[in-house]
């Protein structure tokens, strides 16, 4: 288990911008696959974007490509997720998660996460 720390989330209003940033406290990302995930009330948790640690392009889900951006800053030691131009339906409770290998972007595959931080759409 990894304790992994998110951070980031708040309140935007419709086409703002957040970014979400996930980092293990006293260790570094730079070996795990790392998620980003998310739960709204009433749905189940759904992956939002993965990277892998030995390579390979990020994956993302469709509802957020071309507007969400996952990438690794290794110098900080932290992976964060850049969310542009935000919609309502983004609303949701956003989670990182890591595991030693990247099989896929889905919670099952991913055994370590952190707690979560709400990330709210609204006008």
């Amino acid at each position: 288990q990894v304790k992994l720390v998110e951070s980031g989330g708040g309140l935007v209003q419709p086409g703002g911008s957040l970014r979400l940033s996930c980092e293990a406290p006293g260790s570094s990302l730079e070996t795990y696959a790392v998620g980003w995930f998310r739960q709204s009330p009433g749905k189940e948790r759904e992956g939002i974007s993965c990277i892998g640690n030995i390579g390979g392009s990020p994956v993302y889900h469709d509802s957020v490509e071309g507007r969400f951006t996952i990438f690794r800053d290794n110098g900080k030691k932290m992976v964060s997720l850049q969310m542009n131009d935000l919609k309502h339906e983004d609303t949701a409770v956003y989670y990182c998660a890591v595991d030693a290998v990247l099989v896929r972007c889905e919670p099952w595959a991913f055994g370590s996460w952190g707690r979560g931080t709400q990330v709210t759409i609204s006008s």
